[in-house]
């Protein structure tokens, strides 16, 4: 089988300034992943090997020179240091663990220093997507010049109704061709077309890098479950907002807000953060109660909602995008993610519904046990972790 991911920036930014983040704050911390098909997907005989084998020739990946360059160009928020950090970097498959049950359902475990695990993440998901369609042979499905065709038109709809937007479907893509010739064909129609909207750029570095587009990305829900499982859940957003900005100053500044609800996140959502950071994420829930919620909030403090961000990533097509757009272009200002829409979107095909979560933690390795943490969004078919934990989680937030 050949190597699927064979770029070292072939990732999403936010994992890497939250590599970053975690050096420069946690930097004895130990953690647990756990991976979840959604879906209860049975997996073709031979399936867990082949994901193995894929993770090992990761070994292989070495950050390059121009890789480097183009982040420190692009990247200004990076301390210096993480590029060194980074040059020494290696994947390593004893940190994964990779098997089938007797019905053909994945199981996958990351354990191990927090920096050196939390690059795993979107690349194995990627590897499982893309080696799915493989082993399956659905990849014989993939019209990929009607495919370019789609994403063209994708791109001119969203554009002509104003909608500014990215690409972050690394995670699920059908395959890295397919978010290739996605991003190509969005580029040639932004230029071409005209329009309020605008195309920013992609949450995939190596692809930003390949179309000079900018990366776009900041955090994920695994650093605040994470100090949730440390700290506990009622001030978890508090302390990651305060981690977040000890490394990045005011940078980077748009919080994903819905790890444990919105409830919790409000009480912990100060004047001063509030300031500080751009804007807010909506990444579950009702995408319009939510902004609601949102404009109130910033109200309440103060502060003119229509002067701050608010990026849209829950599950996003095309024209729901362009429908929350004409609802809060007055409220704020609106700008949307969008993922498997975006890059694995082929007749007859249906998109992987997986994820790894971070489920376990511990403050420094001397410590001699875990702490389980789990995510509660605003979607309870988000929730992940066991259900005792989120029981408990879920008394301690009063909810």
């Amino acid at each position: 089988m050949r190597q699927i991911i064979t770029h070292f920036t072939d990732d999403d930014l936010y994992k890497f300034t939250m590599c970053c983040a975690v050096i420069d704050n946690f930097p004895r911390t130990r953690v647990k992943y756990q991976f979840t098909d959604r879906s209860n997907r049975i997996y073709p005989a031979g399936f867990a090997e082949e994901v193995s084998n894929q993770i090992a020739m990761l070994e292989n990946l070495v950050i390059t020179d121009e890789e480097i360059e183009f982040m420190r160009r692009r990247c200004s928020f990076i301390p210096d240091w993480f590029y060194s950090f980074l040059k020494g970097y290696r994947y390593d498959r004893r940190l994964v663990d990779v098997s089938q049950d007797d019905q053909g359902h994945l199981h996958i475990k990351f354990e191990g220093c927090w920096s050196s695990t939390i690059l795993l993440e979107v690349k194995v998901l990627a590897i499982v997507s893309e080696l799915y369609y493989i082993m399956t042979g659905e990849d014989n499905l993939f019209d990929y010049a009607d495919f370019e065709i789609r994403s063209a038109q994708k791109a001119k709809r969203m554009i002509e109704a104003g909608c500014c937007y990215s690409d972050m479907g690394t995670r699920r893509r059908a395959s890295f061709e397919a978010q290739d010739r996605c991003i190509a064909a969005m580029k040639r129609e932004a230029e071409i077309t005209s329009g309020p909207g605008r195309f920013i750029g992609t949450s995939n570095v190596y692809f930003a890098m390949k179309y000079d587009l900018t990366p776009i990305g900041t955090m994920a829900h695994e650093i605040v479950c994470a100090i949730a499982g440390m700290y506990g859940p009622q001030m978890a957003n508090h302390l990651a907002m305060e981690t977040w900005s000890k490394t990045y100053r005011g940078a980077l500044g748009t919080y994903l807000y819905d790890t444990y609800g919105w409830r919790i996140f409000s009480l912990n959502f100060s004047e001063d953060y509030a300031n500080m950071f751009k804007g807010l994420r909506v990444d579950s829930g009702d995408n319009y109660e939510q902004l609601n919620l949102i404009v109130a909030k910033y109200k309440s403090l103060g502060i003119d909602p229509a002067t701050k961000q608010i990026i849209f990533s829950n599950g996003l097509d095309t024209e729901e995008a362009i429908r929350i757009r004409h609802y809060a272009k007055d409220k704020c200002i609106p700008s949307f993610g969008i993922g498997t829409h975006f890059t694995n979107d082929f007749p007859g095909v249906k998109p992987m519904n997986i994820v790894i979560k971070l489920t376990a933690v511990k403050i420094t390795e001397s410590w001699p046990f875990y702490c389980d943490t789990c995510k509660m969004s605003e979607d309870h078919g988000k929730y992940t972790g066991k259900p005792e934990v989120v029981r408990r989680f879920r008394e301690a937030l009063h909810l």
